[in-house]
């Protein structure tokens, strides 16, 4: 899904260098080098560097050697999932958190890109449109907040990722069509992750079974749940009858829409109408 704007808060707008900034502090209380933080948590020091930096965005696993070795019981874990829930709306939080925990997930998008799929440009595009009054931190923070939810695809064991992007979300120009071109060029990449599988919904497939986006969800061990959005809210249920109503309408959507290889080779060929 592709979350609204939040309701900014009182804490700091960078995300990535609060946790910089901590982690140097850290570092300094210590007496300890970044190498020797690299070598206790098994990363490189360039990683260690990033994160320091505010360049990067430090991982699950990052977070908690950090806790091992300052022995901060637990700090810079809670830290990352507050950064990483920091620039969302309140009502956004719960699929955030759903999103971590799945092992399988499963989204129609029908205006838009999924959010987890969105290159910088593209997410920057989308909320400079809906909130032209931004400032331009505001704005980064919330394309930060965004791009953070890739982190849950680069895990050892991610979930499976299932797309189904309606002809409309790869035809509108948002941003530019350079901005577009790269974005399906990302698209493509995407799909060459094992975990990941794109449908498109052709024009010609004729009326949708859903009109609006919805996503899928499927914890680990757990039973599936149904994340749709109205505007400003977020909606999510576990009632059997809902889900299964949402399951068959995205069997209905998966068989309309054209295979993943023909989908890929759709993506890539509009990607190279942009820049004509």
């Amino acid at each position: 899904m592709t979350e609204l704007a939040p309701e900014l808060g009182m804490e700091p707008a960078n995300g990535l260098e609060w946790f910089g900034r901590e982690l140097e502090e850290a570092l300094r209380h210590k007496g300890a080098t970044q190498r020797e933080l690299a070598d206790f948590t098994g990363y490189k020091e360039p990683y260690v560097s990033k994160a320091k930096n505010g360049k990067a965005l430090a991982s699950p696993a990052f977070a908690a050697g950090c806790d091992r070795f300052f022995n901060t019981f637990g700090y810079f874990t809670r830290l990352l999932v507050r950064i990483s829930e920091h620039g969302h709306p309140g009502w956004f939080v719960p699929y955030i958190n759903l999103e971590r925990q799945a092992n399988r997930v499963e989204d129609y998008s029908n205006a838009l890109i999924m959010g987890m799929l969105q290159t910088p440009a593209y997410a920057e595009a989308t909320f400079r449109a809906t909130h032209p009054r931004e400032a331009d931190d505001q704005i980064k923070t919330r394309v930060e907040a965004r791009l953070a939810r890739r982190e849950v695809m680069e895990r050892d064991a991610p979930p499976l990722l299932w797309v189904i992007l309606h002809e409309s979300t790869l035809r509108t120009e948002v941003g530019s069509r350079a901005v577009m071109a790269d974005q399906l060029r990302h698209l493509a990449s995407d799909a060459g992750n094992p975990h990941v599988t794109l449908q498109v919904l052709r024009f010609n497939a004729g009326a949708p079974a859903s009109s609006l986006p919805f996503t899928l969800l499927t914890p680990d061990g757990g039973a599936t749940v149904l994340y749709s959005e109205s505007r400003g809210q977020g909606h999510v249920t576990d009632s059997a009858t809902a889900v299964d109503n949402a399951r068959t309408t995205y069997e209905r959507l998966r068989a309309s829409a054209r295979d993943p290889e023909e989908s890929l080779a759709l993506i890539r060929e509009i990607a190279e109408e942009y820049p004509r």
